[in-house]
């Protein structure tokens, strides 16, 4: 090895040793972390990606087909809309739905999206946390009363935590409450005969 050579393994080598023995640069600092959500904002968060527009708020013809009715959010089946019988289904289809995707017919017979929206008469405006978190982890209205029937998924629904169901009323408790006496559902044809 020529002493040329020698002189340039040895810096490389001095080189690559000084470039290891150099403390590592600091890591970036971290994102500052989201603001935590309030119980009323979780909620609405949870409502909005739920699916609950689907079928609880009415849906009318837009500019791009249909379209939740935002005016009438949360407010269930239409009391102007009447249906007195479960529709004659076509062989094949085992649920069927109105204009307003509001009122299901299939075996069960008739269903009716609830109001959901806090008005005391007609809403859950009279419904406790209690009475809300039962009916979503048991399926019953009102937390004790009928079944809830199809197509409420209430049996995911109920695979919430209790904090997520919590701050899912709070936040119907907060929404603009409409009057609208949602129809009992109609049995099946032929039932209690």
């Amino acid at each position: 090895m020529t002493r040329t050579h020698l002189l340039l393994s040895s810096g490389a080598a001095l080189l690559i040793a000084t470039a290891c023995a150099q403390t590592p640069p600091p890591p970036p600092p971290a994102a500052p972390a989201a603001p935590a959500m309030s119980q009323v904002d979780r909620g609405k968060y949870i409502v909005s990606t739920a699916g609950c527009h689907d079928c609880h708020t009415p849906w009318k013809m837009g500019p791009n087909g249909p379209e939740p009715d935002m005016d009438r959010a949360l407010s269930g089946h239409p009391e102007s809309i009447k249906i007195t019988a479960p529709a004659k289904l076509p062989k094949g289809i085992m649920a069927g739905t109105n204009e307003t995707f509001t009122a299901w017919h299939g075996p069960w017979g008739v269903s009716f999206t609830a109001n959901l929206t806090p008005d005391q008469n007609t809403g859950l405006g009279i419904w406790t946390e209690d009475m809300f978190m039962r009916a979503i982890r048991e399926g019953k209205h009102m937390g004790q009363s009928r079944p809830i029937l199809p197509p409420m998924p209430w049996a995911v629904y109920r695979n919430l935590t209790d904090e997520d169901l919590k701050s899912v009323f709070a936040y119907l408790k907060t929404i603009k409450p409409i009057v609208n006496h949602v129809p009992d559902p109609l049995p099946p044809p032929g039932a209690g005969k």
